[in-house]
């Protein structure tokens, strides 16, 4: 018992030399980590409409908005193998026949209470997290359709990136899944309806003209 206890002591009394020696030699070398930085700081979340072109001008020739994060945005849906996609698509899509025809098909990746607090009117819902609970329903969907929009909330949310590279691996083409970058939160604040409770409940909340 005596020896082991000796062992035991003699191995923190290394460790704890270790530390002050390791700390000490940070301290002193000019590529030591400052422990007070942090080395992982959180996505900054974005706003603002923005086009899908590569001079960031929308349809009318006005200039929009791009900003580091929409960039990373993009580079990240680019290394998944998804598209982006802005919202004067988006809404040309949501206004367009073929939405009603159920070839053009809204896909929300967000869970039920936030679903249910309100979603894209007849948008699908897909809770990656819970995907045994959605996939049966979706994926037939989105496998006839010519064009599926997933969201989720917006800015930093990468749900939808998920939801689109889930539904992408179960067999929906990839050149007809686009993933709407300003999510829901933009969506509300371009003043187009939303629906609340469930799917075609037919609940909208007021809207701009």
């Amino acid at each position: 018992m005596r020896n082991t206890k000796a062992v035991a002591l003699e191995a923190l009394l290394v460790a704890a030399v270790g530390l002050v020696l390791s700390l000490a030699a940070n301290a002193l070398s000019p590529r030591g980590l400052r422990l007070s930085r942090d080395y992982f700081p959180k996505a900054e979340r974005w706003s603002g409409t923005v086009s899908n072109s590569t001079n960031s001008q929308d349809r009318t020739g006005h200039s929009l908005p791009v900003g580091d994060s929409l960039e990373a945005t993009r580079l990240r849906l680019q290394q998944r193998g998804l598209q982006f996609v802005a919202s004067n698509n988006v809404v040309e899509w949501f206004r367009d026949p073929r939405y009603e025809q159920g070839l053009v098909v809204f896909v929300d990746a967000r869970d039920d209470s936030h679903y249910q607090a309100g979603h894209i009117p007849g948008a699908w819902q897909f809770d990656h997290y819970r995907a045994e609970n959605f996939l049966a329903a979706v994926l037939p969907v989105c496998l006839s359709a010519q064009t599926v929009v997933i969201y989720c909330t917006g800015g930093a949310c990468e749900d939808s990136e998920f939801a689109a590279v889930m539904l992408r691996d179960a067999g929906v083409p990839r050149e007809n899944l686009f993933v709407y970058v300003g999510g829901v939160t933009e969506w509300m604040t371009n003043g187009l309806p939303i629906e609340t409770g469930a799917r075609q409940s037919g609940q909208l909340l007021n809207s701009k003209p």
